[in-house]
């Protein structure tokens, strides 16, 4: 091949190749910068008795520009605003009379920008120096979550019934409810410091790294959750915090001055205090030299309205209760029946189906429970049993043995299918006289063949009974491949879930439940009914095993 030819192929390639570039280009439009960029700046309040407005300090702001695909608003006061349309309101805090510098940047197709600034004078007459006093400490303060306090975190409505828009009475976190599993225990790493440099409050969140995300905003967070969870998100970063008046729903309440402080925090650049729901102002309910609570209405969400509650000493918890002893237990080493000193079979078909709706009989027959090979096996079968169609069996200690407060461990293998519903609870030892759900109930380990490897362990007592109980799951990937041991530590302050030592529910115990007093164990594996669901109808058998049951005081 000749000289020439080779550098005729080279011209011809460089020239496709800048034809590919320049379709490529094209493809993402014409870089472009916006032009005729203006600000208008109307002061709220302006009249010619009053031209620098009505001491609110709120100026509304409009930007154009040809050419703009979104704006950001810089102002002098170290604060800042995005605004897609280039319209937005900005109230400046600082007491007086005084003059601030806006800077709108505007931005066009490839990310080219446009910048011009405007200066305005405005009065504000808001301010308080005692809030800013208790916030900073006249230096620099850490704040943590109250989290051994009830109700540190809650949730209420936000509405016009001044009767109850000023609380959270829908929901209040139970004190270190949130400890209870890695899905939350995050939020408790929270430090917020607050800081005073000259007039300005300065605020930092550390939150080490990982952020408890209201479920409707994991996105923000680049992940998604069915459920509020700990994300990795960094916080990092120095906030501005202006203070202004309540603007809430509570301002209209006959007693607001008893309900609220009536001063708002506005967090510049999406600064947030540890809970991720949305929101960057927060209303000061109250506020002391080492306690406050805050409400805010949740992004998205109007409806409803957060409260926190933050002190200046970290809490700690107190150790869980320490339960070594053995006080009883079967590790069902001997062949054939269950030991009768140990376990009572109940019979029957119960009350609508044990109060359910179950499909089951239970019976003592050796075909439905029988100790075997070093474990005690409870198989449910599709057979005609008492007027059912399927048997199986229930065992409990009703009468042998009960116990007030103490560690309950029970290495056990679930079954399998649909329509399948093992568990491992207690019962109040009063049900006679003391009718359920008033007798209480705890369910150590539940499990339903419908939902397969999903455990859940859940308290029953006055106003959480059926579907309304105080519950919570974890997913086991072996439940019914392999032994695992399901463990509750229940004692007068806390009742704590757990499988293989790993923690997923906890409950604040206290004088007021049903759970302090003598209870019994039960062992039953359920066919169908209320929380068991549909039954496959190829269902023929399945076995729960059970290696032991331990329980220590």
């Amino acid at each position: 091949m000749s000289k020439k030819i080779i550098i005729n192929i080279v011209c011809i390639l460089t020239m496709l190749l800048m034809v590919g570039c320049q379709e490529d280009n094209l493809k993402f439009g014409e870089l472009q910068a916006p032009t005729n960029l203006v600000i208008t700046a109307e002061i709220v309040g302006k009249t010619d008795a009053d031209p620098n407005g009505d001491g609110s300090g709120l100026v509304k702001l409009v930007a154009t520009a040809n050419d703009a695909i979104s704006y950001k608003y810089a102002f002098s006061d170290g604060t800042s605003l995005n605004s897609p349309t280039g319209k937005t309101e900005k109230r400046f805090t600082k007491t007086g009379l005084n003059t601030y510098t806006v800077t709108v940047i505007a931005t066009g197709t490839g990310g080219i920008q446009s910048s011009t600034s405007i200066e305005v004078t405005v009065q504000s007459d808001f301010s308080d120096p005692d809030a800013v006093m208790f916030l900073t400490g006249g230096t620099s303060k850490k704040w943590y979550w109250s989290a051994s306090e009830p109700g540190h975190l809650g949730v209420g409505q936000n509405d016009g019934d001044a009767t109850k828009n000023y609380y959270a009475n829908y929901y209040t976190a139970g004190p270190f409810e949130k400890a209870a599993s890695p899905a939350s225990s995050c939020l408790y790493d929270n430090v917020l410091t607050f800081s005073l440099d000259g007039e300005q409050i300065k605020y930092q969140l550390d939150n080490g790294g990982a952020t408890f995300f209201n479920a409707a905003f994991a996105s923000v967070a680049g992940g998604s959750s069915p459920d509020d969870a700990c994300l990795a998100y960094n916080s990092s970063g120095t906030k501005i915090v202006s203070l202004s008046p309540s603007e809430s729903v509570i301002m209209g309440n006959p007693d607001h001055l008893t309900q609220t402080r009536g001063t708002t925090m506005n967090f510049s650049d999406g600064g947030f205090m540890g809970y991720y729901i949305g929101q960057n102002s927060y209303e000061i309910i109250s506020i002391t030299a080492n306690r406050m609570v805050v409400r805010a209405v949740m992004g998205g969400n109007p409806a409803l309205a957060w409260y926190h509650i933050f002190t200046t000493t970290k809490p700690t918890q107190a150790p869980p209760a320490d339960y070594t002893t053995l006080v009883w237990s079967d590790e069902f080493n001997t062949d054939g029946a269950p030991n009768p000193a140990n376990w009572v079979n109940e019979l029957g078909t119960g009350d609508s189906g044990w109060g359910n709706n179950e499909k089951q009989n239970y019976t003592n027959s050796p075909n439905n429970v029988i100790v075997q090979g070093g474990s005690l096996k409870i198989t449910a079968k599709k057979e005609a049993s008492g007027g059912m169609a399927y048997s199986s069996a229930r065992l409990k200690t009703d009468g042998k043995f009960k116990f007030t407060y103490g560690k309950v461990e029970v290495k056990a293998k679930l079954p399998i299918g649909g329509g399948t519903w093992p568990a491992i609870w207690m019962l109040g030892q009063n049900y006679a006289t003391n009718t359920w759900p008033a007798c209480g109930e705890i369910d150590i380990m539940e499990h339903v063949g419908n939902s397969q490897n999903l455990i859940h362990s859940t308290l029953h007592y006055p106003g959480h009974s059926g579907g309304g109980g105080n519950t919570g799951s974890t997913t086991i990937a072996t439940a019914s491949s392999e032994f695992h041991v399901y463990k509750a530590v229940w004692s007068p302050e806390s009742i704590k879930f757990y499988v293989d030592d790993a923690l997923f529910h906890s409950f604040a115990n206290d004088a007021t439940t049903p759970f302090n007093k003598d209870f019994f164990l039960i062992l039953n594996f359920a066919m169908g009914g209320n929380f068991g669901g549909v039954i496959d109808p190829a269902f023929t058998q399945s076995t729960m095993e059970i290696d032991y049951v331990r329980v220590y005081q």
